[in-house]
């Protein structure tokens, strides 16, 4: 028998703190493996991490069943007080494609060649250790994040995302993938 998975509303409180935290601790990585370019660098990363998350809001968030109110990532709310509100049916229609994820990858490319560069320049196992621990929050912390505590209770995939669709085309043409191996 399978389980249907409550859906909310409003997150707890708990979820969007922890994501928050989440993406402070990623970017605050970011600027300190950049930090080895010099202040000018952190500066210039971390105003571009924030002219991202404010597009974030304004392309996405404004047409979010959750905007206004507290959702998973802690935007939604946010997202009321910057932004006039959107149409959710955009929300819904919209695809995601590589052009438009790239620049959120972005704030993760410039910290990694970054730190490779200055690994090549002048190694340390401090510098190494902190673009590890980088990479690997970025990329599955951030599954994690997503897929455990937001999109699993995501009132907005039931009703139409275009992150969920993506996931789900990769998903499927990986699950086909494996079927023609067998």
């Amino acid at each position: 028998m399978i389980m249907a998975v409550k859906k909310y509303d409003n997150y707890p409180i708990w979820i969007p703190i922890l994501s928050f935290i989440f993406m402070i601790i990623i970017y605050a990585l970011g600027a300190y493996i950049l930090s080895g370019f010099g202040i000018l660098w952190v500066i210039l990363y971390l105003i571009y991490c924030i002219i991202i998350e404010a597009l974030v809001l304004k392309r996405s968030c404004v047409n979010c069943y959750y905007y206004g109110k507290v959702c998973g990532l802690g935007k939604g709310k946010i997202c009321a007080k910057i932004f006039k509100r959107g149409d959710p049916q955009k929300f819904r229609e919209k695809e995601v494609s590589f052009k438009e994820i790239l620049p959120d990858f972005l704030t993760l490319i410039f910290p990694l060649i970054g730190g490779i560069i200055l690994l090549i320049i002048n190694f340390t196992v401090l510098l190494l250790l902190f673009l590890i621990i980088f990479i690997s929050l970025y990329l599955s912390g951030n599954a994690l994040i997503r897929g455990s505590l937001a999109c699993k209770y995501c009132k907005q995939g039931e009703l139409g995302c275009p992150a969920l669709k993506a996931f789900q085309k990769v998903n499927a043409i990986q699950v086909e993938k494996e079927d023609e191996s067998q």
